[in-house]
Formats: C-alpha cells, sequence, structure tokens
C-alpha cells in the first residue's frame, strides 16, 4: 500500500489534478490487476449476504415505499434496465431506480456486512448500484466482480483514513466515491472520467448524522440507497463530459476545509500501489445478527451469560423505572418475591468511544431508553440490545424489536439498569491498525443487590473473522435461506444460490437474472404507500 497525503490547498496553490486524491481513487478504479480467488469468494459471499437481508425486508414499509416509486420509472433508453428485488424480473427500471430500491432493502434491517475504523461503513452497500449498472448496460460476472471489488476497496480504504462522524457527517459520504469508482472500473472507463464521476458523487452525498441521532427514522435506511443512486447519476453525467467541482477533497472551500478537520488537516490515505491487488474486502465483516454492528459482541456475550448464569434471568430488577411492575412478571420471578432475594442493582458494559457515545448511554438519547421507540432507534441502543438478549438467550431480526417485546414491563426495568461508560483500552483497540487487537466488544460487570459480581468480556463478534464460529460460505448460504424461506419459493433461492457461486463466470444474460423474485401473493400483502408517482 501507498499513503496519499491529503491536505487543504489555498485556490492559488493550483493543486494539480495528479496530485488530488479524487485522481488518486480513479487511478486505483483503473488499475488493471486481477481479483484474488479469496476477493472473488468474499465478493461472492456477499452478494448473498445482502440477497439474504433484502428477501427479509421486503415486505417492510420503507421498501415497499421505495420499490413503489421505483417501479413508476420504467426503463430509460439507453441500456437493457435493471431488475428490482422482489417483482417478476421481466419489469425492467433504470438502474438508479434500481440502485435506490434494492439499496434500501439491503439495508434496511441493518444486517449486512460493516468495516469499522476512523469512520464507519457498510460496505456491501455498494453492491447494489454497481449490480443495477451491470444489468443495465449488459456486463458480464467477471466485469461485476471487478467492479465490486474496486467499491469495496475505495470505500475501505477513506474509512480507514478520514472521521466523519467526528464532524457529525454521515458515512454515506464515502459510499458516493467507492460506487461511483466501482461502476467505472466495471465498465472499464479511463481515468478522467471516473475522477469527474468521484468529485460529483461525494459533492452531492455529504449530509448531517441526524439520520443516526435522536429519534432514527427509516431514512437510516435510504441513506446509503440515495448515495447509491447519485453514484449512477455521477457516472452518467461525467460520460457525457460533465465535470465537477475541483479539488473536491483539497480545495479551500471543499469538504476537508468546511465539513471535517479545517484549513490545517492533513490525512494519510492507504491505497494500493500500481499493479497491487485489491483485497480490502478481507477486511470486512458481516452480521450474524440484525443490529449495530458495535452490538453484535454484546448479543453474543448476553448468550453465553444467559447460558451460564441462567439466574440472571430469574432475577428481578432493584431500580430504574417499571421495576415494581416487573416484580412478578419476569420468568422465574416467583423466586425472586423475597425482599431478602438479591436483585440486578446494575449493569454497566464498559466499552469504546464510538459503543458508548452512538449506541450507548452517553449518547444522552432519551429515546435509547423508550419502549414506544422505533425499530431504528432500538436497533442504536446498545442497552435494550443487551437486555433483550440476556433475558432471551437469542436475538431475531424481527421479534427481538416488536412493540411487545420492547415493552414487557420485566424488559424495561432490566433496560433501565443498563449503561455503557467508555475505557481507554476498548477505545484504542478499537481503533488498532492490527487485526489481531481490533476490537468491538468490551467489558460487563453486572452488581446484584447482595454484593455479587459478574464480570465477562469479549474483544469480537462469534461470527468475525477472529470469532468464535467465523462465517464461512456455508453461513452465508444458510443466512439466506432461513431469510428467504418465508418469502421465496424454494426454486427461486436455489435459482439465485446458484447463480451467485458462479458469479465471476456468469454472462451478461445471467447477471441480468442475479436478483430475486417473491413468491406469489408476498408483495400483494406488503403494505402499497401512494405518494407523487
Amino acid at each position: 500500500m501507498i499513503q496519499h497525503h491529503l491536505r487543504v490547498h489555498r485556490s492559488d496553490e493550483n493543486l494539480a489534478k495528479e496530485g488530488q486524491l479524487a485522481w488518486q481513487l480513479a487511478r486505483v478504479a483503473t488499475d488493471t490487476v486481477d481479483v484474488t480467488p479469496e476477493v472473488v469468494d468474499m465478493i461472492i459471499n456477499r452478494v448473498i449476504d445482502n440477497a439474504a437481508v433484502a428477501a427479509a425486508s421486503l415486505t417492510r414499509k420503507p421498501v415497499s415505499s421505495a420499490r413503489a416509486q421505483v417501479l413508476a420509472h420504467p426503463v430509460s433508453t439507453g441500456g437493457n434496465g435493471s431488475t428490482v428485488f422482489g417483482p417478476d424480473p421481466a419489469r425492467k427500471v433504470s438502474p438508479e431506480w434500481a440502485a435506490w430500491a434494492n439499496g434500501v432493502a439491503v439495508r434496511e434491517l441493518d444486517y449486512h456486512d460493516t468495516f469499522l475504523a476512523a469512520e464507519y461503513s457498510h460496505p456491501g452497500d455498494n453492491i447494489p448500484p454497481i449490480v443495477a449498472v451491470a444489468q443495465h448496460v449488459g456486463s458480464t460476472g467477471a466485469d461485476l466482480v471487478r467492479g465490486i471489488a474496486t467499491g469495496y476497496e475505495i470505500q475501505i480504504d477513506l474509512v480507514k483514513a478520514i472521521s466523519l462522524h467526528a464532524h457529525k457527517i454521515d458515512h454515506v459520504a464515502h459510499l458516493g466515491p467507492s460506487a461511483a469508482a466501482g461502476i467505472g472500473t466495471m465498465l472499464h472507463l479511463d481515468q478522467d472520467t471516473i475522477y469527474q464521476a468521484i468529485g460529483q458523487a461525494l459533492h452531492t452525498t455529504t449530509a448531517t448524522r441526524q439520520s443516526r441521532k435522536g429519534a432514527i427514522s427509516t431514512w437510516k435506511a435510504h441513506a446509503p440507497a440515495f448515495a447509491g443512486k447519485m453514484a449512477v447519476e455521477a457516472v452518467d453525467r461525467a460520460m457525457r463530459g460533465e465535470t465537477s467541482p475541483s479539488p473536491i477533497y483539497e480545495g479551500e472551500d471543499g469538504v476537508i476545509a468546511w465539513l471535517l478537520d479545517g484549513p490545517d488537516a492533513s490525512y494519510e490515505v492507504p491505497l494500493p500501489g500500481e499493479g497491487e491487488a485489491k483485497l480490502a474486502i478481507l477486511d470486512s465483516y458481516t452480521k450474524e445478527h440484525s443490529a449495530e454492528y458495535q452490538a453484535q459482541a454484546w448479543i453474543d456475550l448476553a448468550r453465553k451469560l444467559h447460558n451460564e448464569y441462567p439466574e440472571l434471568v430469574a432475577l428481578r430488577q432493584a431500580q430504574g423505572p417499571g421495576a415494581d411492575a416487573a416484580q412478578g412478571t419476569g420468568p422465574g420471578a416467583d423466586a425472586a418475591q423475597g425482599t431478602d432475594a438479591p436483585a440486578i442493582q446494575s449493569i454497566v458494559l464498559h466499552t469504546s468511544h464510538h459503543t458508548h457515545y452512538v449506541i450507548g448511554s452517553g449518547a444522552n438519547d432519551p429515546q435509547k431508553y423508550d419502549p414506544t421507540a422505533s425499530r431504528e432507534t432500538l436497533d442504536h441502543s446498545i442497552p435494550y440490545i443487551f437486555a433483550v438478549a440476556l433475558q432471551d438467550g437469542a436475538w431475531h431480526h424481527v421479534d427481538s424489536y416488536t412493540p411487545e417485546r420492547a415493552g414487557r414491563p420485566d424488559t424495561v426495568a432490566l433496560w433501565h439498569s443498563i449503561t455503557t461508560a467508555e475505557d481507554p483500552e476498548w477505545t484504542r483497540r478499537y481503533h488498532s491498525n492490527d487485526p489481531a487487537e481490533k476490537a468491538f466488544g468490551g467489558r460487563v460487570e453486572i452488581t446484584l443487590t447482595d454484593g455479587t459480581t459478574i464480570v465477562d468480556e469479549i474483544a469480537v463478534a462469534d461470527a468475525h473473522p477472529l470469532g468464535a464460529r467465523p462465517f464461512a460460505r456455508a453461513d452465508y448460504i444458510a443466512k439466506f435461506r432461513a431469510l428467504a424461506e418465508d418469502v421465496l419459493e424454494p426454486a427461486e433461492i436455489e435459482r439465485f444460490l446458484g447463480l451467485a457461486e458462479r458469479l465471476p463466470e456468469l454472462t451478461a444474460d445471467e447477471v441480468a437474472a442475479l436478483t430475486i423474485q417473491a413468491a406469489p401473493g408476498v408483495l400483494a400483502a406488503a403494505p402499497h404507500p401512494t405518494g407523487l408517482f
């Protein structure tokens, strides 16, 4: 890897495009280096993973809304059109709209892959816009694989170097450039065209992180899909010869100077050198559970404690709103009715800065303790997630978020006894560049009213490459089967898996069929919101 030095330049410095980050990203995109077998294998895994979580979300309202918008935009005249997850594959739409609908379906349940470093990301968000364009223009599976490898590489390299959240900018600002670069690789575009597309994609996809703060709305799922849609449109404009603001990162009125670290900022962005394989996807990791990635390890730890200390599930809560109501309602409550019986006094999750301040009590969001909060908000509440996982010994992408589950009195009481605290060592490990040290968990301390304490810790999720049960191809396929069985016909499940596992060998016609069609009646039972289109 080489390090690209990035800083703000005054206009009178006349920074040549060859010295600009966007130009160097375009250089990576145009490098014709082979995709390694390990990367190809992981790309196949992630295509299967995306389809799995998209299948599980087909009947959810945000996905139905996006799909309804898209189906109102039939195929444009420049190509074959693209497919949408759910409907008959013969019904084609314009690629930018397919990127929108499929991006929302993939992102809705917060259940696909992740990479965390200086910034946060779900690099699988690159796949919907790249596939949409591939179908529209008739790309082969081999070219599609190359494009996805670039998308992952660019996004993960940016995430390693440039923090957006520190300045309350949403993480999809790294996704617009990466998706544009990936499309450029797949289409064999020249470096200048990709450079212009990257600049336009970045310029149109910077937004604040309010979409992930407070009462989190359905826009959380739409934000990356919007970035993918903007990337497709940016490539289209660049191919027509239109240019972008330049230098987009380094300009004195550009992204760094005004949205990030300011005019004195500098960064070192790691990028593959000429002829160096794009391996970044191998640094990313998927989710076993439908929840914010920082919750993955905590769910696994809660599940472990549930099995090792079954008496914890029976204990009433000593403090917290709803504690009185919880007495006598929880599992095993009869054993905890005596006034001298021990109760859970408090649970403290000692963890990283990000977990504490974004999904923990350090966020100071009262919604994170609200039983009536949205699913999107509960997904970003580690106190809620740990409480439910501890009580249930499991996590489910639907059942764990229902209003009835969130409102259960014994759960509310336990939930309100849980806080988070930043631990410098877990923060250091979170930001470590050493894969063997990098961690997203922490240490739990459970204190009972009789003075007993239970302490345990976990560094990475069980499904992490360094976890107890790392995800392999069989796990991705099992996840797809489990999430698709209620919405896809058995033959459709097998058809899709057969295509996905041959991804680099697919013809253009087979790439056009790389989608999932819902079983009869499934979409008819989904919400049908109406709007302008």
